[in-house]
């Protein structure tokens, strides 16, 4: 893939909430060179649902390998061009969880959280879809941005299994598409939804069905809105509210290590006594 220019007007100028200056300062500092590239894939999956292989089919030899910065996490990037679009994807770590405080989820969180890809691209075992759907649903919480592959769909059939991809994409929200990468099938319809989501990015939608106590919601609210006021760019401002509030360590790390170090005057106090709430509010979502 040549690379033309130098990437400083070449996102999407519709991209709402997400500020251009803001995203590729933060994807500097994630070690991604934009470059040429239209738009930024992030590859997101738990371990062992084939998502290299849904890597290499999208990429080909146009991959290259190293560390993240500061980490001894290795990490792959690669590219690929579909309908004139040059796209860089980048493969985070296999992880089951955004919420432990493991170094790989870390990095997958903190990547889809400030890099705001245009794309999060989750790859799930379609054998195994329940316990994957744990991870896409956190990162549903993050960004709507998202497509699912359901990959590994030759197992799914031989052991008998049957999804209703146009009914889970509705309960979603999201594109799905199921693919056996190491095959080939379902690449192609992968390619068009990725560049639907690429092309047509939506803000960040609360779901007005969790019912939380007026508390705990005043509580986010007014967490929120300093959110927002200091750090306008973040896609999802209430989530980050969220997990301050959980009394999330990483988060608050990030406080002081510069991803929302000017939220630190703001935020010096013990997480509220909603733990329980927080807990159930979770598993509904």
């Amino acid at each position: 893939m040549k690379d033309t220019q130098e990437n400083t007007n070449r996102f999407p100028s519709d991209r709402g909430l997400l500020n251009k200056t803001f995203r590729l300062k933060q994807l500097t500092k994630l070690g991604v060179k934009l470059d040429s590239w239209d738009h930024v894939i992030a590859l997101a999956g738990n371990p062992n649902t084939g998502k290299s292989t849904v890597f290499n089919s999208l990429t080909g030899l146009r991959q290259h390998t190293g560390n993240w910065p500061g980490k001894t996490v290795s990490r792959a990037e690669g590219g690929f061009t579909y309908r004139d679009k040059n796209y860089k994807i980048v493969d985070l770590p296999g992880t089951y969880s955004l919420l432990s405080t493991s170094e790989d989820e870390e990095i997958a969180r903190n990547f889809i959280l400030f890099g705001q890809p245009d794309v999060t691209l989750i790859v799930a075992d379609a054998t195994r879809l329940e316990r994957n759907l744990n991870l896409t649903l956190q990162i549903l919480e993050i960004t709507q941005n998202a497509v699912l592959c359901l990959n590994l769909m030759d197992e799914a059939r031989r052991k008998g299994i049957s999804i209703d991809t146009y009914e889970l994409s509705n309960e979603l929200g999201i594109p799905v598409v199921a693919t056996t990468a190491r095959y080939g099938e379902g690449i192609d319809q992968l390619l068009a939804a990725i560049e639907n989501v690429a092309e047509n990015p939506r803000p960040f939608n609360v779901d007005s069905s969790i019912n939380i106590s007026e508390e705990l919601n005043d509580a986010i609210d007014e967490l929120q809105k300093d959110l927002a006021e200091i750090y306008p760019d973040l896609p999802n401002t209430r989530w980050i509210a969220l997990r301050l509030l959980e009394g999330d360590v990483r988060i608050r790390e990030a406080l002081d290590n510069g991803e929302l170090q000017h939220l630190s005057k703001l935020y010096r106090q013990p997480p509220l006594d909603l733990h329980e709430e927080l807990v159930l509010m979770n598993e509904k979502e």
